[in-house]
Parts: C-alpha cells; structure tokens; sequence
C-alpha cells in the first residue's frame, strides 16, 4: 500500500486551491460538496479490500481519480480498473488526473442516470464505494463475481463484503454474502438512482 501511496500522491488529484492541504489527514472540497477522502481512511479501505494484480475493480464515487489511480497501481497492467462518478464536472476532472498516470488499464467515466455501478462491464472482483450508503447495497452485490470483495461505508460504518461463491440448483449465483463491520466512518451520501 505504502508503494502505491508514494507513487501516486494525492497532490496530484486535488484542485489547485487544494493541494497545500494535501499533507494534512483531512478529508478535503473537490467542489459540488464532494470531498477527496482523508489518506488514513483510504489506506482502510484498500487494505479491507484487497486488490490484487490482474484483479478487474469498480471504484464507486471516483471523485478526483486519486483512489482510482491506486487501485490501478494495485492492480498493474494485468487487471482493469472502472472508476464511476456522476457529477459531470467532476468526472471530466477526475478523468483528466487519472490521463496523466499513464495507466491505460485504469479509465474514469460518468455514471449512467439511474445506474449504480458498471453493470455491463463487470462482474468485477473488488468494488469500493466512496459514498456512504443508507443499506447495503444489493445492485453492487450482484456485480461481484462469486468470493470478491466489496468495501462499502453503511450508515456511518465501514463494510466488507464477501459474495458467496454459492450457486442455485440452477448454477445461478446465491446473492448471498458474508459482511464485516470495520469501524466508524463519515462519507458523502451515496447517490443510488
């Protein structure tokens, strides 16, 4: 984690107002009241989730690019990383930072009306949601292959999920999932429709 967080500092994903703030473990503004999460609690949530090289990531609530960027770091060249966003401004920003890595494997797009998640580009093996939702949410869950991994803030506290790799008599995924509770945490709402 140490080495993606030095490759890609978030300096690099914060508006020009912001990055003299960027050393300090505070979430910061990246406008439209969306914040850039504090570097501790993003450390958290990559290390529940896991990601490993080769591995195919939906990043939920890209903001800046700064997690979407880690998470590519994490995955290397092998795996492919989403990075959703739907307030436009910020996408297009976030899109731009996350050009100028260099990692072609790693895109940010806008967030289709209505959708949660990247439904027709997954199943994914690790979600992360940078928005805190209200219940779990079940439409991320079925975007998860069977045994991956989602990392998701619920009502003020930090979940990872783990699909069930159970299927059906008739060789569907169950749907099911086994759910930790990490501590507590403050996002942004997550925006579900």
């Amino acid at each position: 984690m140490a080495e993606a967080m030095a490759a890609w500092p978030r300096q690099g994903f914060l508006p020009r107002r912001e990055r003299r703030h960027a050393g300090r473990d505070v979430p910061l503004p990246i406008g439209h009241g969306q914040t850039n999460s504090q570097p501790r609690t993003v450390v958290a949530m990559l290390e529940l989730l896991d990601a490993r090289p080769g591995d195919r990531v939906l990043d939920i609530g890209a903001g800046s690019g700064w997690t979407t960027a880690l998470l590519a770091h994490l995955t290397g060249p092998g795996g492919s990383v989403v990075g959703v966003e739907r307030i436009e401004d910020i996408a297009l920003a976030g899109a731009a930072n996350l050009q100028r890595t260099g990692m072609p494997w790693a895109r940010l797009v806008l967030a289709s009306p209505g959708v949660l998640g990247a439904p027709g580009e997954g199943p994914f093996d690790r979600i992360l949601v940078s928005a805190e939702a209200e219940s779990l949410p079940r439409a991320l869950l079925g975007q998860l292959v069977p045994g991956g991994v989602m990392v998701v803030p619920v009502r003020g506290w930090m979940h990872r999920v783990v699909r069930d790799p159970g299927f059906d008599a008739d060789g569907s995924p169950t749907g099911d999932a086994h759910v930790e509770v990490h501590g507590a945490y403050r996002f942004v709402p997550l925006v579900e429709d």
